[in-house]
């Protein structure tokens, strides 16, 4: 397909976005997704966002990518992460149930601004990492179709995102979710189609297949994300602020079809990795170069257009939720559309900053940002979920573990710390901190806490 082509599809999509992002922006509507007719989204309307924005180009090619090396163990375990759904619904649940707001609101009653401050720096990062990685994602489409021209479009991209999130917030990132959402069915639907019924194609082939490298470290990885889905959605600020804007039976509804919507999504994009590895295709450009040669133009375009338009929705979902971070919780700016708006541009200028990185291995952002959330399960665990009061030091013990695990991965080809990791693949190491990461968080949890009286323990 014709990059020109493909650029204009995609700026007319970005034009349609536009047109129905909302036309006066207001304060709550901005920091609080407020719609100014009844005030909250609807059970769809949420349920579309909270897809539209986990199913983003980076996670997609995530499942494509693990599909290809691992078989259908590769993708079931990316596709495990997305029980975050399920583990997000019950948290948000439980803390308003106690009459917290946010995450911050129940971190600051029991361990004051230092725990919230611990909190936020991860998932600042959190933040900073979807906007580099779906960025990527863009470079790499446009570098597939013409060698030279992905640094161009990831400029284009970021200013046109940041040009509609920055003046609607978070109402007009769930507005153009819905628009985005239903395109990209329509568009991925269209190719998936293509692929059922592609010469070579077999069902029964592709859910049994072991991938290029065996199947083996996609149950390592499934593992791991077993470990890491009951943090993994507290540390989402994207998923944590549509846990709170409408009413607790739409909030849980949303939760539970975006689940199984957004599941199935992951496992289908991840069976065109699959058949590349079936077909003995060889592995090029994060399997962009793979499909060019696989598929029709036209289904090839349909693919790289899929991954365009989630790569947009996460953007303005992230930029939403970077702004509402530093001027909700944080306080580092005013609270007025203008403060908003200054915050989303420094995000978007870190984003664009950090792709001139080089770092194109898409699953360490999703391994070090989960592992940095591990902190949360124990502390959730313990705290919301047997009731127990925590003391501060457990708490830090218990984060300054994730912290240190996650950094450890990240740098796991350094002398020092291959000295202290066992031998092995990075996602067996990735496994073996994990479970030390849990075991010394819950450790310090237990220890440093103890059964709150029942007339505070709601």
């Amino acid at each position: 397909m014709s990059p020109f082509v493909l650029a204009a599809a995609f700026g007319g999509i970005i034009l349609l976005s536009l047109a129905v992002a909302p036309r006066r922006a207001s304060i709550e509507g901005f920091f609080s997704g407020a719609n100014g007719s009844d005030g909250a989204p609807g059970l769809w309307v949420l349920a579309l966002s909270q897809v539209t924005t986990w199913i983003f180009a980076r996670s997609l090619m995530n499942s494509a990518i693990l599909g290809y090396y691992y078989g259908i163990a590769g993708t079931l375990a990316y596709a495990a992460y997305y029980g975050s759904f399920l583990t997000g619904a019950y948290v948000v649940g439980r803390l308003r149930a106690k009459g917290a707001g946010s995450v911050q609101d129940w971190l600051s009653e029991r361990f004051g601004a230092a725990g919230v401050q611990a909190y936020n720096l991860v998932i600042a990062l959190r933040l900073l990492s979807e906007v580099f990685a779906n960025l990527i994602v863009v470079g790499l489409i446009f570098n597939a179709l013409s060698e030279g021209s992905g640094t161009t479009a990831i400029l284009i991209v970021a200013v046109l995102a940041l040009a509609y999130s920055a003046w609607g917030g978070l109402s007009a990132a769930l507005r153009t979710d819905v628009v985005q959402m239903v395109l990209f069915l329509g568009v991925f639907g269209i190719a998936f189609i293509a692929l059922l019924f592609s010469d070579g194609f077999s069902l029964g082939a592709v859910l049994t297949a072991p991938g290029a490298s065996g199947g083996y470290l996609g149950w390592v990885l499934m593992a791991v994300a077993a470990l890491q889905v009951f943090s993994y959605p507290v540390h989402d600020p994207v998923m944590m602020d549509r846990g709170f804007i409408a009413d607790e039976k739409t909030t849980q509804a949303s939760f539970l079809h975006a689940f199984w919507i957004s599941a199935l999504c992951i496992i289908a994009f991840g069976l065109f990795g699959i058949q590349a590895s079936l077909l003995g295709a060889s592995y090029e450009n994060q399997l962009l170069g793979t499909w060019a040669q696989m598929f029709p133009g036209w289904v090839f375009g349909a693919l790289m257009l899929s991954l365009l338009v989630s790569a947009l929705s996460t953007l303005d979902s992230a930029l939403s939720s970077a702004s509402r971070l530093v001027v909700e919780e944080l306080k580092l700016a005013p609270r007025s559309l203008n403060g908003g708006r200054i915050v989303m541009l420094v995000f978007a200028v870190m984003g664009v900053a950090l792709t001139l990185w080089g770092n194109k291995t898409l699953f360490d952002a999703v391994a070090v940002s989960g592992t940095a959330s591990m902190f949360l399960t124990p502390v959730l665990i313990v705290g919301l979920g047997m009731g127990r009061q925590i003391d501060l030091w457990a708490y830090l013990v218990a984060w300054a573990a994730a912290i240190f695990g996650a950094f450890a991965y990240f740098a796991r080809g350094w002398d020092s710390f291959a000295a202290i990791l066992p031998e092995g693949h990075k996602y067996e190491q990735l496994f073996v901190i994990c479970v030390a990461v849990l075991l010394v968080g819950f450790a310090a949890t237990l220890l440093g806490s103890q059964r709150v009286a029942q007339s505070h323990s709601g």
